[in-house]
């Protein structure tokens, strides 16, 4: 997990930002909504009386645990199993993506396994790899993105389709692109087509559409190599779906509503815009009251990095507690939560704060 600082100016700062969503199924009939903090993962009750659970510690504070961080994706099987950023140790063995067991079934009683282990080669070495996305296709293949180059230098995130089974720690992959801007969150929709935030260079939602390879070798359309020496896809489809604008200058996290457009959420302007189906802005769900600037203290709705939309249509999102301290900006101390947005006759509510005081919750995810 990135320690963010004031040590970077305001203008570089804000497009190393992150967020993250997914969903999966859930035993106990009612959605859990998972956020990651502070290298923790954390679930969340998502009616009265609001629990909240740690589900796995960071290893700093148990020497079983795992430094869990970005978006969580569940599989959506009927033995829950999630993949999420997983960095413990890291360098050496290097940042990928964990692939866990989910035990339990309600808040209060859930732990995870570790299964398996994901692990790609870096555009920028193993000591700046920064896990971030992830999203299943329908059938069953993975993606994921790390985020590259934070702040400056030439855009280098990553996005990586992943084989199964991934139940090991050696899993075969093909870079779908290596020249993301600060590649963040993912949704894929229905006809596979995989939606990646860019927040930095050619910023907005990115599209990439099917067919993809469907090996790592030439056989399966990953014939190139990249510089890392890396398997690399012959060709993709490839476009910007919605260009970064006034309503979501930093485009961080993306996900489906429940009555088919798509959020998008903004850091900077603490912004949770609404799209339709082509991309056109239709409305901004979450921003601060009028007058409400960005200082030393966070704005009072929060700013928005991971989000989660749960089969009700409630948005759960990690807010980051951005303050900007001169021409310094990143989280404050402990000023982060994690809230919901819920709806009453199609209008949003006021968040309600779930928890607060968190360091740096950087994701969310919701198991159905």
């Amino acid at each position: 997990m990135r320690n963010f600082n004031f040590s970077q100016p305001l203008a570089l700062t804000l497009s190393g930002l992150l967020l993250a969503a997914c969903g999966g199924s859930s035993d106990s009939g009612e959605p859990i909504a998972f956020g990651a903090e502070g290298n923790r993962l954390l679930a969340y009750q998502t009616s009265a009386p609001w629990d909240v659970q740690t589900v796995i510690e960071r290893r700093a504070d148990d020497p079983n645990g795992w430094d869990i961080n970005g978006q969580i994706c569940f599989t959506g099987d009927e033995s829950p199993h999630f993949i999420a950023g997983e960095d413990a140790g890291q360098p050496d063995p290097p940042a990928g993506f964990g692939f866990f067991k989910l035990i339990g079934e309600t808040v209060g009683n859930l732990s995870a396994e570790r299964v398996g282990k994901l692990t790609p080669t870096y555009q920028g070495g193993i000591n700046q790899a920064e896990p971030y996305g992830c999203g299943f296709l329908s059938d069953g293949r993975l993606v994921t993105t790390d985020v590259g180059n934070q702040a400056s230098g030439p855009p280098n995130g990553q996005l990586i389709l992943w084989f199964p089974p991934f139940d090991q720690d050696d899993v075969a992959y093909c870079k779908l692109d290596i020249a993301i801007g600060t590649a963040q969150q993912i949704y894929v929709d229905d006809l596979d087509r995989i939606y990646v935030s860019s927040a930095r260079g050619n910023a907005g939602i990115h599209r990439f559409s099917p067919p993809y390879p469907t090996s790592n070798d030439a056989a399966g359309g990953c014939d190139r190599r990249d510089s890392t020496g890396a398997p690399l896809a012959r060709s993709v489809d490839h476009e910007i779906f919605i260009q970064a604008n006034a309503n979501s200058p930093t485009p961080a996290g993306v996900a489906a509503s429940a009555h088919g457009t798509i959020y998008v959420s903004s850091v900077l302007n603490g912004v949770i815009a609404e799209y339709d189906d082509a991309g056109v802005f239709l409305g901004r769900i979450l921003e601060p009251p009028p007058g409400e600037t960005l200082g030393a203290e966070p704005f009072t709705t929060g700013t928005p990095l991971g989000i989660a939309v749960a089969p009700d249509g409630s948005i759960f999102y990690a807010d980051l507690g951005l303050v900007i301290d001169g021409a310094r900006i990143g989280p404050g101390r402990n000023t982060g939560s994690f809230r919901v947005i819920e709806f009453a006759d199609g209008v949003a509510l006021p968040p309600r704060k779930l928890a607060d005081g968190l360091a740096f919750p950087d994701g969310a995810g919701i198991l159905r």
